[in-house]
């Protein structure tokens, strides 16, 4: 089975969107097969994905479906059995469809950026995430250098008893530019510093993965039955 990662945040312009492409970009640039899903009836990943068409053609291998948030976890189940990682882009609130989009999750990223309104608006994901023993994982999204607000966020995020990534995405317009073509920065810019950002984060996204899954105890060896006394002939 693959990795189901659910992109939520209940504020709009947190940076749902970029983060899963991104993040479907680096990932399918390892050779994973990776299948992203939109669910927010805005179709910002869609019209990305649709820009990725037109600028790549056959040379995508990603795949790439919008429906419904009420179909989400039947096609998500599916095509996690067909590909190694599934990133679904849910609606900006915490109302039905993006509960299911948290529920069918293996992994939640929580893009927050570092502003008071962003630390007060992911409460209610955050407690969504715990109500359906989903795990969870704060991102740092559009972090300013050498920000004092950055530090003082960071400081009160820990108020929040949910794991932060320790790799943080900076402001930078690279992300927004890669997008317009329907890339990642990983694609439009190997070796900036935005794709060592998102290279980071990747590799921390799975480790999680990696701790979450349970390791199956090794089977005790079977031993022979002890022999029977034989009867006594009469």
């Amino acid at each position: 089975m693959g990795t189901i990662i659910t992109v939520a945040q209940q504020k709009g312009g947190a940076g749902k969107t970029t983060l899963a492409a991104q993040l479907a970009a680096a990932l399918q640039k390892t050779g994973a097969k990776v299948v992203t899903m939109d669910i927010d009836p805005q179709g910002s990943l869609s019209l990305w994905y649709a820009a990725r068409m037109a600028s790549m053609g056959p040379r995508n291998k990603l795949i790439h479906n919008q429906i419904q948030g009420w179909r989400l976890k039947k096609e998500a189940e599916r095509w996690a059995r067909e590909c190694d990682f599934v990133i679904v882009d849910s609606p900006p609130h915490t109302e039905s469809e993006a509960q299911i989009a948290i529920r069918c999750a293996d992994l939640l990223l929580i893009p927050i950026q570092p502003s008071p309104m962003d630390l007060w608006a992911c409460r209610p994901t955050i407690k969504a995430a715990k109500d359906e023993g989903v795990k969870a994982l704060l991102v740092l999204n559009r972090v300013a250098p050498r920000a004092k607000l950055t530090a003082a966020i960071t400081d009160k995020m820990k108020e929040l008893n949910t794991p932060v990534a320790k790799a943080k995405l900076g402001n930078r317009v690279v992300y927004a530019s890669s997008m317009v073509s329907g890339k990642g920065v990983i694609e439009t810019d190997p070796s900036g510093a935005a794709s060592a950002e998102i290279t980071e984060l990747l590799k921390e996204i799975k480790r999680v993965i990696a701790a979450k899954k349970p390791v199956k105890a090794a089977k005790p060896a079977k031993t022979a039955k002890p022999l029977g006394k034989r009867k006594k002939a009469a």
